[in-house]
């Protein structure tokens, strides 16, 4: 009887665990963009398109993607991925094109007018909004 708890046990010692190394996310956009905190949640889950007139252009981070739905927009992968697939029916928008790492982040957002992303660690070349 006891074993059937092991497997558990296990389980939530790699969560406390991976939680605990998790770092810090650093949101980054484009010179031309200026978002308030507020604001970030919403330009990744669709419902903020715009920035002075500027179409707006999240992308996300394969390599950081979990800690960042964790900490800034508060849902798992399979919650963000439904929230797209309504925005996509209702509103015909796209979800955000996930970049693989940080530097790839870090190229699109400097490269892309409205462009805005994520990373584990901010470069003094692009301008940082948050840290999470």
């Amino acid at each position: 009887m006891k074993l059937q708890f092991l497997p558990w046990l296990a389980a939530a010692a790699v969560s406390l665990s991976v939680s605990a190394w998790a770092g810090d996310v650093y949101v980054i956009a484009n010179p031309a963009v200026s978002l308030s905190a507020e604001d970030i949640r919403d330009v990744f889950v669709g419902e903020k398109q715009l920035s002075s007139g500027t179409k707006l252009v999240p992308m996300d981070n394969a390599s950081l993607q979990a800690d960042f739905l964790a900490k800034v927009i508060k849902v798992d992968a399979a919650k963000y991925a439904s929230i797209w697939t309504k925005k996509g029916f209702r509103d015909g928008l796209n979800p955000p094109p996930v970049k693989g790492s940080d530097t790839e982040v870090i190229n699109a957002v400097k490269n892309t007018p409205g462009a805005v992303g994520y990373v584990s660690k901010a470069t003094a070349d692009v301008k940082v909004l948050q840290k999470y």
